[in-house]
């Protein structure tokens, strides 16, 4: 399959997964009801760890002490064999946090998760990776995800594979 190539500006977004006591906080999506990991969009000239650092406390209330790069992802969403649009995904991982959280995001609901019960928690197949990997591992993974605009998995390649 040919894929029509055109030519964008990649946007670049962060997310932190804020582990404490055999918890973590996340973020539900009100427009699917996806859980994800708070973060968002870079700001022109910001650095990835100063962009996890504010979105997560825009997104929390918390500021997060240790955040450390657990993965780099490329998201690609195809329609009609054409790439509708790209970005990249920094993904962190804390432990440490200072303030107050937020008793609703302006985001969605947060709420402190169970780690067992992630896996189980409605979200995209690459968050289930995503998260799949920094629950369970120390080192970084890199990946590349290719969507339809609804979200729907088309392919993945991931390094180091999980299944290895």
């Amino acid at each position: 399959m040919e894929i029509e190539r055109e030519v964008k500006l990649l946007q670049r977004v962060t997310n932190c997964v804020l582990v404490n006591d055999d918890k973590a906080l996340l973020l539900q999506k009100p427009r699917r009801g996806w859980w994800v990991a708070p973060g968002g969009k870079m700001e022109s000239g910001e650095s990835i760890k100063e962009t996890v650092t504010r979105e997560f406390r825009e997104e929390t209330g918390l500021l997060v002490k240790d955040a450390e790069l657990r993965a780099v992802f490329s998201m690609v969403i195809i329609e009609n064999d054409a790439i509708k649009s790209e970005w990249m995904m920094f993904t962190f991982q804390a432990t440490q946090f200072e303030g107050e959280q937020l008793d609703q995001s302006p985001e969605g609901e947060l709420a402190w998760q169970a780690l067992d019960q992630i896996s189980g928690l409605p979200m995209a197949e690459g968050d289930k990776q995503l998260f799949r990997h920094v629950l369970e591992r120390d080192d970084i993974m890199y990946g590349t995800f290719h969507y339809t605009p609804d979200f729907k998995l088309l392919s993945y390649r991931l390094d180091p594979d999980p299944s290895a």
